[in-house]
């Protein structure tokens, strides 16, 4: 559970709150020169900002977090080519970085008019900076041997493959789910490479999926034959989807439900038995009580005898479960090494042990030292 409680704070590097993701497919034969399809794309996103409600729009091609990118190969400009120079391309426009909140670290991000006019630069993340910039990234350039020009399906405005200018550098976000490791991301206007199929993302001030109707009519003010894709979903539904998040989601119930089943089993049983045993030696108490014991003798022999069986039985229950905790941890993303678990569990058994010694040893305590003695 507790593990699951980490992952729900994993930081994402972005904002997903009120951002929902609204994609659009391309009918084939539409839009078919490069010039056609950016017009049309940035037609969408002023039409999509202008609903009321809207806070933000931005194109998002293909990066909308926590799974995103396109992973291939780059070359970096004065180094050989190699086959293990893999980065995760998104294409999208500027507005892409202040609508999910994710910071600017140095340099600049392009301007809408570099956007408009297929500038060929990029913003890279903090990973990639670290791995092939290790002296510095402003400034230098790399090239995607794979993004050419393929039409209809994907349009540049030229047939060659530009070296990008390096411009900024950017935060890191999750980029390949929640619990992998950052992969090196590059971030370049989508007006270099248009495919069939685009994305929108949307910041609402409320529920984004509340527009969602709004929205659809406004790109089929554009194109009467244009559809949005049949399944939305915010970013937090998105996370919420993923394989990490919805396998320790099902660890965590199951682990909740059994442990708090264990726990209350236990509690039963212990004070049945502890019960049980001070209620065997009424007889026995009625005899110290007859020989001159007061009650808070009695009180005193049975909680000194029940410290050392349920004292030990905790001891051992302890060092078992810190002596399990690589099998634990191996089954979740948790640690049973957690203080405040382990001592409220404690605290609880503790408590119910003593209220299991207390009723029998006040019922002893009280009770006629003759009718004691001919208790069975």
């Amino acid at each position: 559970m507790r593990g699951f409680v980490r992952l729900l704070h994993t930081p994402l590097g972005y904002d997903p709150h009120n951002v929902m993701s609204v994609g659009i497919p391309v009918h084939d034969g539409s839009y078919p020169t490069w010039e056609a399809r950016s017009a049309y794309f940035e037609q969408l996103r002023n039409k999509v900002a202008a609903v009321p409600g809207v806070a933000m729009a931005a194109i998002s091609t293909n990066a909308t977090p926590p799974s995103n990118g396109w992973n291939t190969s780059i070359e970096v400009m004065g180094k050989p080519p190699k086959d293990d120079q893999k980065v995760r391309i998104n294409f999208v426009s500027p507005g892409y970085f202040p609508l999910l909140r994710i910071p600017l670290d140095r340099g600049r991000l392009w301007s809408e008019s570099e956007d408009h006019n297929a500038a060929a630069v990029a913003v890279i993340n903090e990973t990639m900076a670290r791995l092939y910039f290790p002296n510095g990234a402003m400034g230098r350039s790399l090239k995607i041997p794979e993004m050419k020009s393929e039409p209809p399906f994907r349009l540049s405005p030229t047939g060659d493959v530009p070296w990008l200018l390096v411009v900024g550098v950017v935060a890191d976000k999750r980029d390949d789910g929640l619990r992998n490791p950052i992969l090196p991301e590059a971030f370049i206007p989508y007006t270099l490479n248009m495919r069939m199929w685009t994305q929108i993302l949307v910041r609402s001030q409320a529920s984004p999926l509340s527009l969602l109707h709004a929205i659809g009519q406004q790109v089929n003010s554009v194109d009467s034959d244009q559809q949005i894709s049949g399944d939305i979903q915010d970013l937090e539904h998105w996370i919420q989807g993923q394989r990490e998040w919805e396998q320790e989601h099902l660890v965590a119930w199951l682990f909740g439900a059994f442990a708090v089943l264990a726990l209350a089993l236990a509690a039963t049983g212990l004070y049945s038995v502890v019960s049980f045993s001070v209620a065997q030696r009424t007889n026995e108490f009625g005899i110290r009580m007859a020989l001159g014991a007061r009650p808070a003798d009695v009180w005193r022999v049975v909680f000194a005898s029940m410290v050392v069986s349920v004292g030990g039985g905790l001891v051992g229950g302890l060092a078992l479960t810190l002596a399990l905790n690589n099998v634990l941890a191996s089954w979740a993303e948790g640690s049973s090494r957690d203080v405040l678990v382990l001592l409220s569990a404690t605290a609880l058994l503790s408590a119910v042990a003593a209220i299991a010694c207390a009723a029998p040893a006040w019922r002893a305590s009280t009770v006629d030292p003759m009718t004691a003695l001919r208790y069975e």
